[in-house]
Parts: C-alpha cells; sequence; structure tokens
C-alpha cells in the first residue's frame, strides 16, 4: 500500500478545517424562540458558567432575554435578590420553573419547546 503524500494530507485537513469554519451554525432563531416563549437566563458577569453558556450561542446571544444578578463589586442586586436567584446561570422558564446550572440546547429545547431546527 503506498503512503499518502504528507503535504497531500495536510491539504485536505487545510481543506476540511477551512469548511467546518465555514459551516458555522446560526441559532438566531433558537435564541428568538426562547425570548417569544418568555425563557430568561438569570446570570453574573463574573461567572465562568454563564460566559461558557453565552459562548455556546455565539452572537445568537444576543437574542437571549439576560437578566444581570451583579453589581459592579459582585454582590447580588436587589432584582436578583428580589427573584430568590440562588446561582448562576438559572434559567426561568414560562411556567415560571427554573433550572440553574450551564444547560445544552438540547435541554433548553426541551423545558422550552422551542426547535433546534
Amino acid at each position: 500500500m503506498k503512503k499518502i503524500p504528507s503535504i497531500l494530507l495536510m491539504v485536505s485537513l487545510l481543506i476540511l478545517l477551512t469548511i467546518a469554519g465555514c459551516a458555522k451554525v446560526n441559532y438566531d432563531e433558537f435564541a428568538k424562540c426562547l425570548t417569544q416563549n418568555n425563557v430568561k437566563m438569570f446570570g453574573a458577569f463574573w461567572c465562568s458558567h454563564c460566559a461558557n453558556q453565552k459562548e455556546m450561542f455565539g452572537s445568537s446571544f444576543q437574542y437571549v432575554t439576560y437578566v444581570e444578578c451583579s453589581n459592579d463589586d459582585k454582590t447580588q442586586n436587589d432584582l436578583c435578590k428580589g427573584e430568590n436567584i440562588k446561582g448562576y446561570p438559572t434559567w426561568e422558564f414560562k411556567d415560571k420553573s427554573r433550572v440553574s446550572g450551564e444547560l445544552s440546547f438540547a435541554k433548553l429545547s426541551q423545558l422550552s419547546g422551542c426547535s433546534l431546527s
């Protein structure tokens, strides 16, 4: 069996990486559906789990209803105290049920009724 020349292998790999980079998924419609279904995320600017959750959505996070719970000094603001938010992120759904922690798109879809397609 002949070995594939390394240059051919490298070119093939670069082509695949380029295609993968261009196939970036857009979650705008999913994020807009969450907002239309009264889903909101309570979070804090200093929270790494919140940052991870925002990063999952990429630029589509702009369409998610987000409630900032932290004051500049990292204490909880009055709004989130009044809402009894205990951890970040906390997702609230239409029926007022809440789930804390990073949620997958599949779980958000299941709890919100929003389709990922």
